[in-house]
């Protein structure tokens, strides 16, 4: 959120002068005089929906500042040292905008010159499944002082900056979990006997292993790309295509890596067995930890609507780009001479034109149809994406033998679920629907 916040500054050199102390808090070496930030956006109605759920009221004041009055439900970092936050302003009439253009986005300090805290009352501190390590607490803000930093009403626009930093650090903490189970995991295989040998030489175990590590490849890969690509686009080096892919693919690194860091993890603890359950190893807090991974910053189900939004915002620009940068990045790996590289090139472009033919398919249907298929269609980008990375990465120079077999193990997968799941009328939205009546079987609505 720090980083997210230094972001925000920087992208509006307006901005980046008016809160110039704020900005060289945030991003000096210093450790006497940096600062972190929060980010308050989650109220008591909200959660995902920011429009819909804010409360939080802004007075104007004669100086030109604000005063906040609402309930933060869930603010992580309580002990930061400033902070972004969403809320309404009241006119002179006592009169604000509902939904999302009546949100604009302030900044404040958490204390005044005094030391005091400025106008926040904790009310409780959150007693959570994971990272303890982390205060997060329901904050009442009472005559808060905060500076408009937004065009009034332009608030969620002005802090997509930051979800796009906070979305790809949580990619980097699901990354950084993955490996260090896999880590603890290979090594107790090569430790841990039973039945009279070490269980590393035990075929099962070490396919097991073997899916883990390809999972952890398969995200490092995506990871870094999308650090290349946050990278160009902050030195302003980036393409239009760069852009796309950035815009494109950032909720689906983090929603694909969340996902995956707790089922890895948790394949990690069954690894280790009885040892892997202990709260002495330490094990089971890494479980823990990495739950909150598909949850905040965006749910699964809310980061894949997120994904459809940006497609239909850009006019289908960021799938013309996606489709592009696949199929010309693949066409030189359908003529390799390892046959094991071209299979998989093979394997990519079928999955990327079966993502194409579903997309044309989806274009008559109810806008319910592909709002169901949501989360497939950005598991199926994400998972023929990370397939062309590790192709790419399999046909670097310096690549080993192994680095060939991830990327063939890795498509081996179904990397267009979507498809599938739609030739089997999966998608189906009617209430005779199978899901439909899988939820309702034996619920009775009250009232």
């Amino acid at each position: 959120m720090t980083d997210g916040a230094a972001k925000v500054f920087k992208k509006d050199d307006a901005l980046s002068e008016l809160m110039g102390g704020a900005f060289s808090h945030l991003t000096t070496r210093d450790p006497q005089h940096f600062w972190t930030s929060g980010q308050w956006m989650t109220e008591r109605r909200g959660g995902s929906d920011v429009a819909g759920g804010t409360e939080t009221l802004a007075y104007p004041q004669a100086d030109g500042t604000f005063h906040l009055h609402g309930y933060k439900w869930f603010s992580s970092a309580t002990d930061c040292d400033m902070t972004l936050a969403l809320a309404r302003i009241v006119d002179e009439n006592g009169q604000y905008q509902e939904g999302t253009k009546g949100l604009s986005l302030f900044y404040l300090e958490t204390r005044t010159p005094e030391g005091a805290l400025n106008g926040i009352e904790v009310q409780t501190m959150k007693n959570k499944l994971g990272t303890r390590q982390l205060p997060t607490a329901e904050l009442l803000l009472d005559g808060t002082v905060a500076h408009l930093v937004s065009v009034p009403g332009q608030g969620v626009a002005s802090i997509a900056p930051m979800l796009t930093i906070t979305r790809y650090h949580n990619a980097a903490s699901a990354v950084s979990i993955m490996r260090r189970i896999v880590h603890y995991a290979r090594d107790y295989a090569f430790r841990r006997k039973a039945f009279g040998k070490l269980i590393v030489d035990w075929p099962l175990h070490v396919q097991t292993l073997s899916r883990m590590e390809v999972e952890t490849r398969g995200a490092m890969a995506f990871l870094l790309d999308a650090a290349h690509l946050l990278g160009k686009e902050e030195a302003g080096e980036a393409t239009e295509d760069d852009l796309n892919l950035l815009r494109l693919l950032v909720p689906i690194l983090k929603l694909y890596t969340g996902k995956q860091a707790v089922s890895t993890v948790s394949e990690g603890l069954e690894s280790i067995g009885g040892q892997g359950y202990i709260e002495d190893t330490g094990f089971p807090v890494m479980l823990r930890d990495a739950q909150v991974l598909s949850i905040w910053e965006g749910t699964t189900n809310i980061l894949s609507l997120d994904v459809l939004r940006s497609i239909v915002k850009s006019r289908g620009q960021t799938m013309t780009t996606f489709f592009g940068q696949v199929q010309t990045r693949l066409a030189p790996f359908l003529q390799a001479s390892n046959q094991d590289i071209q299979d998989t090139a093979q394997l990519i472009g079928q999955a990327c034109n079966s993502l194409q033919s579903f997309m044309v398919a989806s274009t008559n249907q109810d806008p319910a149809y592909l709002e169901m298929a949501a989360r497939d269609f950005a598991y199926s980008i994400g998972r023929t994406y990370i397939g062309l990375l590790l192709l790419e990465h399999a046909g670097w120079k310096h690549a080993r033998e192994e680095d060939v077999s991830v990327a063939k193990r890795w498509c081996s997968q179904d990397l267009c679920p979507v498809s599938s799941q739609a030739q089997r009328g999966a998608y189906s939205i009617d209430s005779s629907s199978l899901d439909y009546r899988i939820v309702m079987d034996g619920y009775q609505q009250k009232g």
